[in-house]
């Protein structure tokens, strides 16, 4: 088994639409219902469940400023395969009920060893 990242992203423009639909308490409701089940159902390939993100800053060699992408959260499965650790993500709530575009998988490979 392997660990894989999971990048929920989308876009700031959704994001901006969602917040103003007079239905999102009730959507956010189902939404997180919807997550919760996830959850549950993949409760024993979870490694890490992760959480939502907040203010992103941005740290380079020009030194320490505010910045914007469109990751939202995050979490870490266990699976046999990438293909097998992105099914698990087909249809989540993420990107059915909330404003979400996608869902990114990424294998977390291990640290190179000097020899």
């Amino acid at each position: 088994m392997k660990n894989y990242l999971a990048i929920f992203l989308g876009s700031r423009a959704a994001m901006d639409a969602w917040m103003q639909r007079p239905d999102r308490p009730e959507l956010e409701k189902q939404g997180m219902q919807g997550w919760m089940k996830w959850a549950e159902d993949h409760k024993n390939d979870i490694a890490a469940m992760g959480s939502p993100l907040g203010k992103t800053k941005k740290v380079s060699k020009n030194g320490i400023e505010d910045t914007v992408n469109e990751m939202g959260a995050w979490t870490v499965v266990k699976a046999n395969s990438h293909e097998e650790a992105a099914k698990m993500f087909e249809n989540h709530p993420h990107f059915t009920i909330f404003p979400g575009d996608r869902v990114e998988v990424m294998e977390c490979m291990p640290i190179p060893t000097m020899q």
